[in-house]
Order: structure tokens, then sequence, then C-alpha cells
């Protein structure tokens, strides 16, 4: 992650204290301290109606700059979708590696 500061419309990567999956969200609003220089955050999905203090752990009304992972830097569309179906649908992801560890097993090099 760089040292650049965290602006409004960039899209950050971010994790929740008690959730192991990251989220990809943009940043809405950026909350400055001038007295501490802590820095306030605010998160939204594209898709979605409200902000992101729902997904935030319970009392969390803004994330802190040691909750961001990182910035996302490309845009790969539904990405996102498979890992929401392989969390939801485990046997996916089970006959996903499945087929993985088969192809490795019969290809011939």
């Amino acid at each position: 992650m760089s040292k650049e500061p965290i602006r409004t419309g960039e899209i950050v990567v971010f994790n929740i204290d008690g959730r192991e999956i990251p989220i990809v969200h943009r940043v809405i609003k950026v909350h400055e301290r001038q007295e501490s220089g802590e820095v306030d955050i605010l998160t939204k999905g594209d898709n979605n109606f409200g902000d992101d203090r729902l997904l935030y752990a319970q009392g969390q009304l803004w994330l802190q700059k040691h909750h961001i992972m990182g910035r996302a830097v490309g845009y790969l569309p539904y990405v996102g979708w498979v890992t929401i179906v392989m969390t939801e649908k485990p046997i996916i992801k089970y006959l996903l590696i499945g087929a993985l560890g088969l192809l490795v097993i019969t290809s011939k090099e």
C-alpha cells in the first residue's frame, strides 16, 4: 500500500474485524482529524443502496487506516461473484478444486 493519502472515489480493499474475507468497495467519504492526523474512511459498494456501516463491526461507523489492506489497480467485472458463490455454496469450490486436480493428474508432459 502506498503512502499516498486515501481519496474519495478510490477503490480500496479492506478487512473488517471478525470477518475473514476482504471487501473491495469505493471510498465515499474521508474525514481527517486535524489535531491527531487520524483518518476516518467510509465506503460503499457501487451496486449497494447505502453505505457500508451495516457491514462494519458492531458500533463501528468508520474504517481507519489499519483496516485498509490495499487499493485497486485494475478492474475485472463480476470476479467478486466467484468468491461469493464459493463461500455460500462450498460444493462448487470442491468441484472446482477436484476438476483442477484431475486436470493436473491427466496432463501429459
